[in-house]
């Protein structure tokens, strides 16, 4: 029985020492070459047994005997979190390393994280890193010893980080402890304090890691005869495209032909040339020939559109049977709505991740699909505003708008590269939008409406009387009723007008020339100073009863007229 790496992914908040962690593993420094010290793609570091063995002493002392071939550790971006590491049946990484600062705790970017590895039932370990941080904190050979020679008052903000950090677990639904406490691992997440700076606690890990790989995941880690991947990303010049994936099984060689999933008719092709990731460093070198698992580049024959995300198995046995389990996970991602929003997102792996976030805040999609926000995605977000006008919206995780794309007024286009972010910005915005649309639809049936008499600005005394007003609260429009402070009938607004222009309404703190029907200016309305929009009780009952959705200012016209028809509502 051969082996295969483990995949390893390292996830976690923004900032909390994901990368700087993995420079301890491989004894480089690529996060401070990093733009801003945020990982800005995905990296991986092949770490082969040897090195497992050298970085990590307990094992030797333990007496383990290492059966697995080293790790292959997964840095992700934060925004992408594990999102687009998958493959058919569920998550891609065998095993997860949540990074998290011991002093800030779950971030909502690793309570996302949380709620991934629970879905997909992926194990995974905590490195409670920047232990440095804790004032006065003196650091041992191994932190399980550290832990017992601190200071009293250094002993007392250790523990309180670590209980209040296991309690926010435990309402995420995971019991927790220190590793060296944990007689069962699979009732208990292994807690691994830790300091990516001064590199406590990092071997103490890899043990850990090393020790649940050997125990729970031999199966898994079984080597099968056809080689399966994921494709992560693709790259396009004038004279050729090539990809960058995992191979997580078996062996692929040059010249093997595989299938490669799509949205459309699977891709079929043969691999054209090969090379593999380097141990310890982010450089590829050629071979005609890699096994799992392994980081790869690769060029395929096939001129097709290859898109990120989508899984490749190389063709061996029943290809009918490749393409149709292809079609059928296709499927089950893409199982849509009859209405609903518009989604977009960087791979096959992120759109799924995004499409569950949205079933979860009962948000349907109509449309969904990879690559950036085209003119197609905003024709169909267009057709929403006839039928559900809160649906006509994009949304775009990790992606741009094509050059083409000129942003309407009418449609709305969300985008983010942090998913929950993402997701809220979305809620909020629909939100909005259905409280506007409520509003509209209650001031269809009833206006709000307070003016000011301007008295100078006299334009027609009668048939109809035309004189200037201020808009003191909502909104003016035409042929709504007027009364005045008695409650007296004023008239109808026969028309508006704002700077000598005809218009359908006119808002709060705008003058313009009312035209009233029905009423005599100096009979009826000189020396008045205010009118109001007439208001039945049934009007009043449904404003207050929706009052969240009105202004303060309109609010207080309610109240007015209230009052001066004496209303009992």
């Amino acid at each position: 029985m051969t082996l295969r790496q483990p995949i390893v992914t390292v996830c976690g908040h923004v900032d909390h020492g994901k990368t700087s962690l993995l420079d301890c593993f491989r004894g480089s420094g690529v996060q401070a070459t990093e733009a801003g010290g945020i990982t800005q793609r995905i990296s991986f570091t092949k770490y082969p047994q040897e090195q497992l063995v050298k970085a990590c002493p307990l094992l030797k002392k333990a007496g383990i005997t290492l059966d697995i071939p080293g790790f292959l550790f997964i840095d992700t971006p934060g925004h992408a979190a594990f999102t687009n590491l998958r493959k058919r049946g569920g998550a891609l990484a065998d095993l997860a390393i949540v990074v998290v600062n011991i002093k800030e705790g779950i971030q909502p970017q690793t309570a996302e994280v949380l709620q991934l590895l629970k879905a997909h039932k992926t194990p995974f370990v905590i490195a409670l890193n920047k232990l440095d941080t804790i004032s006065g904190w003196k650091g041992q050979a191994l932190v399980r010893e550290s832990v017992d020679v601190q200071a009293i008052h250094v002993r007392q903000e250790y523990d309180i980080c670590l209980l209040q950090f296991q309690a926010s677990l435990e309402e995420h639904g995971f019991k927790s402890a220190p590793y060296w406490e944990v007689s069962d691992f699979t009732k208990r997440i292994a807690l691994v304090p830790c300091s990516a700076r001064t590199k406590e606690g990092v071997s103490e890990l890899l043990f850990v890691l090393a020790g649940l790989c050997q125990k729970f995941l031999k199966e898994r880690l079984t080597l099968n005869e056809a080689a399966k991947g994921v494709i992560l990303e693709v790259k396009k010049n004038k004279t050729q495209e090539w990809t960058e994936a995992i191979l997580y099984d078996g062996t692929l060689d040059e010249g093997d032909e595989v299938v490669i999933a799509s949205f459309g008719e699977p891709i079929v092709a043969n691999v054209r040339t090969l090379a593999e990731i380097v141990p310890l460093s982010h450089h590829y070198r050629t071979a005609p020939s890699i096994t799992a698992a392994t980081g790869a580049k690769m060029q395929f024959t096939a001129s097709a559109s290859i898109l990120p995300g989508m899984p490749f198995q190389e063709v061996k046995g029943d290809m009918k049977e490749i393409i149709a389990g292809f079609k059928k996970e296709l499927g089950n991602v893409m199982a849509l709505d009859t209405t609903g929003i518009i989604a977009k997102a960087d791979s096959l792996g992120s759109l799924e991740a995004l499409l569950v976030l949205l079933r979860q805040e009962r948000i349907q999609v109509l449309q969904a699909g990879i690559g950036p926000i085209g003119k197609g995605d905003c024709a169909r977000a267009q057709a929403n505003l006839v039928t559900t006008p809160e649906n006509a919206v994009i949304v775009g995780f990790n992606v741009g708008l094509d050059n083409d794309v000129v942003p309407s007024g009418q449609i709305k286009i969300i985008t983010h590269d942090v998913v929950y972010k993402l997701i809220d910005d979305l809620a909020k915005w629909r939100k909005e939008k259905q409280d506007a649309l409520l509003k509209e639809r209650l001031l269809g049936l009833a206006t709000i409406c307070k003016v000011e008499i301007l008295p100078q600005f006299v334009f027609r005394n009668s048939n109809p009387a035309i004189f200037g007003v201020k808009v003191v609260g909502g909104v003016l429009k035409e042929s709504i009723p007027l009364i005045d402070e008695r409650g007296e009938e004023m008239g109808r607004v026969k028309g508006v007008q704002h700077e000598k222009q005809t218009v359908k309404e006119a808002k709060e703190g705008q003058e313009v020339a009312l035209s009233l029907s029905g009423a005599n200016f100096e009979r009826q309305l000189a020396g008045k100073r205010y009118l109001y929009a007439s208001l039945t009780p049934g009007h009043v009952k449904a404003l207050k009863k929706e009052k969240e959705l009105l202004s303060a200012s309109e609010l207080q016209i309610v109240q007015e007229v209230i009052q001066i028809l004496k209303m009992s509502v």
